[in-house]
């Protein structure tokens, strides 16, 4: 889902490729990205684990049971809200180093046009070679109008940040209406059941390809999918630029760096946004519980729209939350500071285990088993992150990723210290 931002300490050090010192780090990022790594592969799993055009379409009515109730649970309280918390926190970034970089006096938008053309790099490479679901080209490419709303004053950021959030909610409604219209006319019934027809078989290709195929079949379903999916950055845009506004308001305001000086402010997020999005949430989730591929409707598109606003208002509510409980959640850090190493670290092990051309599990695991793998891969990973970050400065791929941005290899083993 999303990658890490660092922020730069103003000194020398980050003149010369040094990592962050601990002073200069805001440790609450690390656990909110951790948390949000989370979040992102409790939701990922069903996309994993079997065709991507099935996943995210709500509560699959072909569950039974305790599997029901688990694709419930994630669509209610997980989908939609991790990928917006980890779209938040690369904004809150994006305004750190931008100030640090200021304050240093270097100038900035060489250094970050460097950034994200790298990201959207790493992301192509990801989209391609190892799994279709990738977010980080849509973040690379919304980067770009972030740039650009830079200068902005830091008390317009959080209403630019929603109205921009709310025009994906716009699209929806006007999509589902645009289906609407054409469903009332022969000519559109004829083009719904032909876009019925074509998403069927968009999904036995993903089945064929991810799990019965080879990796070089795989690869060709992936581009297919990229192409197909490319059209997603009319909605998931929106959303994700929105996220970016709002995060860098609490990165410039100083909302995470100094959250005690913000204690009202929270205590609104944690009791009064969280409960009226998940209210929201259910809502909707009662109103339209599932959506076939390749249907879309005026009732649906509003649902969704629904939907995305829930989301917006429960990732602010988790956030509070989270940084309300910080000083407890300290050991998730760590898995924070790999979180880019981490987000296609999932993509790789999952597509390892499920896919054909590794041990074929695609479409086997149980709804329910699928949350349970996607939290002991989590419990994995934060105990690499504690293990490679006592001798190594960064993940593999934040040190890739500083390398490109600076254009040139820092180093990556800790000092030992001098007794």
């Amino acid at each position: 889902m999303a990658a890490p931002v660092h922020g730069l300490p103003v000194n020398a050090a980050s003149l010369s490729l040094q990592p962050v010192a601990a002073g200069d780090r805001i440790a609450v990022l690390d656990i909110l990205r951790a948390v949000a790594l989370i979040g992102i592969l409790l939701m990922n799993m069903e996309a994993f684990s079997g065709p991507l055009d099935l996943s995210f379409t709500g509560i699959d009515p072909h569950w039974q049971g305790l599997d029901y109730a688990a694709d419930a649970l994630v669509y209610v309280l997980v989908q939609g809200k991790f990928f917006t918390l980890f779209s938040l926190l690369f904004g809150a970034g994006f305004s750190i180093m931008a100030q640090r970089a200021e304050a240093a006096r270097r100038d900035f938008t060489p250094f970050y046009l460097r950034r994200s053309a790298a990201l959207l790099l790493i992301g192509l490479c990801h989209a391609l070679l190892v799994w279709s679901g990738d977010i980080l080209m849509i973040y690379a490419l919304m980067s770009l109008p972030l740039l650009a709303c830079r200068e902005a004053p830091t008390r317009w950021l959080p209403a630019m940040g929603v109205l921009v959030y709310l025009g994906a909610a716009v699209l929806m409604l006007l999509l589902g209406a645009m289906m609407g219209l054409a469903a009332q006319v022969e000519v559109g019934n004829a083009q719904l059941r032909e876009t019925l027809v074509q998403a069927e078989q968009v999904i036995q290709q993903q089945r064929q390809a991810y799990g019965h195929g080879s990796y070089a079949q795989a690869v060709l379903q992936r581009l297919h999918d990229l192409g197909a999916s490319s059209t997603a950055i009319v909605v998931v845009g929106p959303e994700v630029l929105g996220m970016f506004l709002i995060g860098s308001w609490f990165g410039r305001s100083g909302a995470l760096a100094h959250p005690e000086r913000f204690e009202r402010l929270y205590r609104r997020l944690r009791w009064i946004a969280l409960p009226l999005g998940l209210a929201l949430m259910l809502g909707s989730a009662v109103w339209v519980p599932y959506v076939a591929p390749g249907t879309f409707t005026p009732v649906t598109g509003a649902a969704f729209a629904l939907s995305s606003i829930a989301s917006l208002l429960m990732c602010l509510g988790y956030l509070a939350w989270t940084v309300h409980a910080r000083r407890h959640l300290q050991w998730l850090a760590p898995m924070g500071q790999m979180a880019l190493t981490h987000y296609i670290g999932q993509s790789l092990v999952c597509t390892l285990v499920f896919y054909g051309y590794g041990l074929g599990a695609f479409e086997q695991l149980p709804r329910a088993w699928q949350l349970s793998f996607a939290l002991l891969l989590c419990a994995l990973q934060l105990a690499i992150s504690h293990a490679w970050l006592r001798v190594f400065r960064f993940g593999p791929l934040e040190w890739l990723w500083r390398a490109m941005t600076y254009r040139q290899w820092p180093p990556l083993r800790r000092r030992p210290v001098q007794g």
